[in-house]
């Protein structure tokens, strides 16, 4: 069985910076297929970035070229770095696995961006 966990998230103030840290453990074999979501209030929940399972990389549109993917295959660990954070990035943030076999999502971490 596989558990996410998400660390990193906080109160920032605009322009500022974060990163996120998604750790799994238990039964995983690769790291392919793992992303981040978020929700704010009233919205639904929507992709921000991941891995696809071929590896490759996805990203909103809203946040390319402010937000990066990257993982730690030693560590298990997918980040989230968060650059030049606006308002309305304020949301909890999942980490995700999804692949044929499987769809796990971590309990998330709240991101706020306010002055």
């Amino acid at each position: 069985q596989v558990q996410l966990v998400e660390t990193g998230g906080g109160l920032v103030q605009p322009g500022g910076s974060l990163r996120l840290s998604c750790e799994a453990s238990g039964n995983i074999f690769s790291l392919n297929g793992m992303g981040w979501y978020r929700q704010a209030p009233g919205k639904q929940r929507e992709l921000v970035a991941r891995f696809t399972t071929g590896g490759l990389t996805n990203y909103a549109d809203s946040v390319k070229g402010r937000f990066t993917i990257s993982r730690d295959n030693a560590k298990n660990t997918v980040f989230l770095q968060m650059n030049n954070l606006e308002p309305e990035d304020t949301a909890v943030y999942y980490c995700n696995l999804h692949t044929i076999t499987r769809n796990i999502w971590g309990r998330g971490t709240q991101v706020t961006v306010s002055s």
